[in-house]
């Protein structure tokens, strides 16, 4: 049966209205109290100098042809990876700033 686009007598085309959700969810109750979530561990991030180094440790990518280049793409992902992790990290004062510069 086709639907027909019938208007209503003031020439407005009826719409469907959603009903109010009748379960509503306690964020506290779904979440936990953040009262008794623990303080964050400053100085419990710490940034690699090295981040493809577990990768490398499994040996060269199995792309025939194109190791190198997927090595050099994979380590940009991966650094990439580490500075984004860092800025959160700051961020979240997690880091200071000199942690950040190596200085």
């Amino acid at each position: 049966m086709a639907r027909s686009n019938r208007k209503n007598p003031k020439g407005r085309t009826p719409t469907r209205r959603r009903k109010g959700s009748k379960n509503q969810i306690d964020p506290t109750g779904f979440w936990g109290d953040p009262d008794k979530l623990p303080d964050a561990m400053a100085g419990a991030v710490h940034i690699t100098t090295n981040p493809v180094a577990v990768v490398k440790s499994l040996g060269r990518p199995p792309l025939s042809g194109q190791q190198n280049a997927s090595e050099h793409y994979f380590s940009a992902v991966y650094d990439r990876a580490v500075n984004l992790g860092a800025a959160l990290a700051a961020a979240g004062s997690l880091l200071g700033a000199e942690e950040l510069t190596g200085d």
